[in-house]
């Protein structure tokens, strides 16, 4: 078996996916169409050229102008399920989602209609195409702690569906402490929290997220390396980092994907996994970015094997589930 027709047919796991982030331009010109929405851009392929980006803040600027577009349960819906149903072809079995309520409460949109379009796709997409999923809400940190906090408030009455809660947009100058209390609210609460750190921002953002948020892991969390002492306490203390290969690259966090250290981390003994982000706008989702990653740092089968079996043992599944699906793992290596 080739590398390529491992990473293909092997069961995997997402857990970091931002699903705003998976609106592909044929899809938002079909949702700004029946809202009545004008874009900017004329064509989608005029769209999909302006996916060049410099950094982390020109993409958010495109990303959020895409998410405007969202205004119905069913436009959540379909979002949502485009999404499966195109990671039930790269034989994704569980999915671990990001959704983020002020993209959408700020612009008048109820916290309930993104929730329950989403949460409509998850039960579906779990009977139809046996993708099991947990669903995590995100508090913008560009935002005021303040705003986070009335988001958190609105999350309360669905805790039922919501598992966790984590921390993303602009970095660079919104550290984890500025969110400290909601997250103490939220862990009151029983959400399970987690944050980006370390991908724009430095190591010390990790640690922040780790001892003032009690983050039960970190997205990114790459410039890690940079401390070689904050690598160790993530290798002992086995915090999941869950890697986003080729939005890395497209952000310029690492130059070209021979530069990506995914690979020296898990060598580390540092659990790591690959993940897609926001793949309609970084070029890639589940299989494209194992691929990139097998070649650009010459992985071998058995770094695939490793990365995936990460993807489910530091998923937020219970123990009968995550054995399930490993034994599925096993029983394909072995076969």
């Amino acid at each position: 078996m080739t590398i390529e027709e491992l990473i293909k047919d092997i069961s995997k796991a997402e857990l970091h996916l931002h699903i705003e982030g998976t609106l592909e331009p044929e899809l938002m010109f079909e949702i700004a169409a029946r809202n009545g929405i004008e874009l900017r851009f004329t064509s989608v392929d005029e769209l999909r050229a302006a996916y060049e980006f410099d950094d982390l803040q020109s993409f958010l600027d495109i990303y959020y102008e895409g998410a405007a577009c969202l205004l119905h349960e069913q436009d959540f819906y379909d979002l949502t399920m485009a999404y499966l149903r195109r990671v039930a072809a790269d034989n994704v079995v569980h999915v671990e989602i990001f959704f983020d309520p002020q993209t959408h409460t700020d612009r008048g949109i109820a916290f309930e209609t993104a929730l329950d379009g989403i949460w409509r796709a998850l039960a579906d997409g779990r009977r139809d195409l046996g993708i099991t999923s947990r669903l995590i809400m995100c508090f913008l940190r560009h935002l005021s702690a303040e705003s986070a906090m009335t988001t958190l408030e609105q999350a309360l009455p669905h805790r039922d569906r919501i598992l966790g809660v984590g921390l993303d947009s602009s970095e660079v100058g919104n550290p984890p402490s500025k969110f400290r209390e909601v997250f103490d609210r939220a862990r009151e609460a029983g959400f399970v929290p987690m944050a980006h750190a370390g991908e724009e921002g430095p190591p010390e953002y990790i640690y922040e997220a780790l001892d003032l948020l009690g983050a039960a892991r970190i997205d990114h969390g790459v410039r890690c390396e940079e401390d070689p002492d904050l690598v160790r306490r993530l290798r002992e203390e086995q915090v999941l980092l869950t890697v986003c290969p080729l939005s890395n690259v497209k952000l310029r966090v690492f130059d070209t994907m021979a530069d990506h250290n995914i690979k020296r981390l898990l060598d580390a003994g540092v659990c790591v996994t690959v993940n897609s982000d926001d793949p309609a706008y970084f070029g890639g989702y589940m299989n494209d970015n194992f691929l990139a990653t097998a070649r650009g740092l010459d992985l071998s089968q058995d770094d695939v094997v490793q990365l995936v079996r990460y993807g489910f043992t530091a998923s937020f599944l219970d123990d009968a589930e995550t054995e399930a699906y490993l034994r599925r793992v096993d029983d394909f290596v072995d076969a």
